[in-house]
């Protein structure tokens, strides 16, 4: 029988979500921060925020361990306790006890948001400039035109070549973020007669001189002497950019270091073909960052590249848990003795890291899993399942100084690493209808920020770029480009300036078009 809209199970539904509106608003999470309508955007993600949800990908080798249960070569019940407490004597020589004790959050004194007030009459491309301002643009600009001419010295002249200027060089970084607003298949499309044309921008430039800029378009046009580097071509934006990140804002005590879901764009696995599809699977580098899960500014950008088969290539990024620490360490070179806490995956999670994070004043907590996280040192009883039946909410927790692992059940075995949160403080998971399962404080914020940032891959995904250059370089200039974006956005909406024009996210990419290609009608399509 359905529910009546006055009813008690409704009254009940209400109060719980107003309970977890209350939770989640004392973790100083910021919901929606892309202020746009829109069934996904109409509540609070972390609602459903669930073991089985997101967070079931990373934690399916726990529910694999369930399935062994009754197999042939399972240990007897008797054969199970006798190891357990073999497990548990290990784990008080390595220091980890069932003795609780509570342990104080970190304290942070920083402030936290934009450092500059910008005016209400501020536009698009002032937020944009303060990470690619004027000077950056310029830079391209003479970069672009040494290689011209260099190339054609080398190769033979042009003679439909001529310099480029920095009005040519606005333009053209125009055209190019217009596809990730539009999401056509290519950028040449704007000039076409088809679904993706745009003749409103077209007559800006034309596509014969778009491609030339194009053809010769370089951040750094040669390699010194000195550079070993593989991203050489690059990596003065990105040093620009980081300064410009660190500059603008300052990040909550809570962030996350994960990897964005660049290739995750619906439209382009849509309409892309198959050749094309198998080409964007060799992608040659992982793009890792630091986000502030209250705001979703990304703090800092780290591009690992494959530089070949070897131990530091991108296939061993993805098997050894080295390599991701190595990540993470990166990540975090600009956060010691701030007290921030850091939420990591379970490719991240590591005693010996969240030890050494502890001593340059971070702090973590991480999803642990014991197929692609590095166990060393945790005790062998807190990895194995229970043979026992638990019902959901059920958790075990082991301390060690102040590093806490928790082993928590909800439809599977969940296990996190912290020495952010006191074991002994309760939290609850709140979901709509299965209502309030109890779990460590720990796991409540966990799922909570993480919930946040996988809504904020959802949206912010939909507006890279969609030009996919082949050179590995331009790969990153791109996504680079389209993070700046993201987080000018996010300082618009923190700003005065969205107070009057109130743009949204897709608004805020046509303005920032228009007045990169000096258009006069800057007025955003309703």
């Amino acid at each position: 029988m359905a529910e009546g809209g006055g009813g008690p199970a409704r009254r009940k539904a209400l109060s719980l979500l107003e309970a977890a509106r209350s939770r989640y608003e004392s973790l100083q999470i910021s919901d929606d921060v892309f202020g746009e309508s829109g069934q996904d955007s109409s509540g609070n993600p972390f609602y459903s925020t669930s073991a089985d949800s997101r967070s079931a990908a990373s934690s399916q080798d726990e529910d694999d361990d369930d399935e062994d249960q009754g197999r042939p070569g399972v240990p007897s019940p008797r054969g199970r306790a006798a190891r357990r407490q073999e497990e548990e004597e290990e784990a008080e020589k390595g220091g980890w006890t069932r003795s609780l004790r509570d342990v104080p959050p970190p304290h942070f004194k920083d402030g936290s948001g934009p450092t500059r007030k910008m005016p209400p009459t501020a536009s698009a491309m002032d937020f944009f400039q303060l990470f690619v301002p004027d000077n950056v643009l310029k830079n391209m600009v003479v970069q672009t035109n040494m290689y011209a001419k260099k190339y054609q010295e080398r190769f033979g002249s042009d003679d439909a070549w001529i310099d480029v200027t920095l009005t040519e060089m606005k333009a053209f970084l125009g055209y190019m973020i217009s596809t990730s607003i539009h999401h056509c298949e290519s950028v040449l499309s704007i000039w076409s007669s088809g679904f993706y044309s745009n003749k409103s921008i077209a007559l800006i430039m034309t596509q014969s001189r778009f491609e030339k800029i194009l053809k010769y378009f370089h951040i750094v046009a040669f390699r010194s002497s000195q550079t070993t580097h593989s991203l050489y071509k690059i990596q003065p934006f990105l040093d620009s950019l980081q300064n410009g990140f660190d500059s603008a804002f300052r990040p909550s005590q809570a962030q996350v270091l994960h990897e964005p879901l660049i290739d995750e764009d619906p439209v382009f696995i849509a309409t892309c073909t198959e050749r094309e599809l198998r080409k964007r699977k060799k992608r040659k580098f992982s793009l890792w960052v630091r986000q502030c899960s209250s705001t979703g500014f990304i703090c800092q950008i780290y591009v690992h590249l494959k530089e070949g088969s070897g131990a530091d290539g991108l296939d061993a990024l993805k098997n050894k848990p080295q390599l991701h620490s190595m990540v993470a360490k990166s990540l975090c070179q600009n956060a010691s003795g701030k007290n921030y806490i850091i939420f990591t995956g379970p490719s991240i999670t590591s005693l010996n890291l969240f030890e050494e994070f502890e001593k340059q004043g971070i702090y973590c907590c991480g999803l642990l899993s014991t197929r692609k996280s590095d166990c060393t040192g945790l005790p062998p009883s807190m990895l194995n399942n229970s043979a026992t039946p638990q019902s959901r909410g059920q958790y075990r927790i082991r301390m060690k100084g102040n590093m806490s692992l928790i082993c928590w059940y909800n439809k599977g075995h969940f296990r996190f690493l912290t020495n952010a949160y006191s074991p002994v403080q309760q939290g609850v998971i709140i979901k709509r209808k299965s209502g309030e399962i109890p779990c460590p404080l720990a796991v409540e914020a966990f799922a909570a920020h993480l919930s946040y940032i996988c809504k904020y891959d959802d949206k912010y995904s939909k507006y890279f770029i969609s030009h996919k250059p082949n050179k590995t370089w331009q790969q990153v200039f791109w996504f680079a480009i389209s993070i700046a974006i993201n987080n000018a956005y996010i300082l618009y909406k923190m700003s005065e300036a969205y107070h009057v024009t109130r743009y949204s996210r897709a608004q805020f990419g046509e303005r920032l078009v228009k007045e990169l290609l000096g258009l006069e009608d800057t007025s955003p399509t309703h």
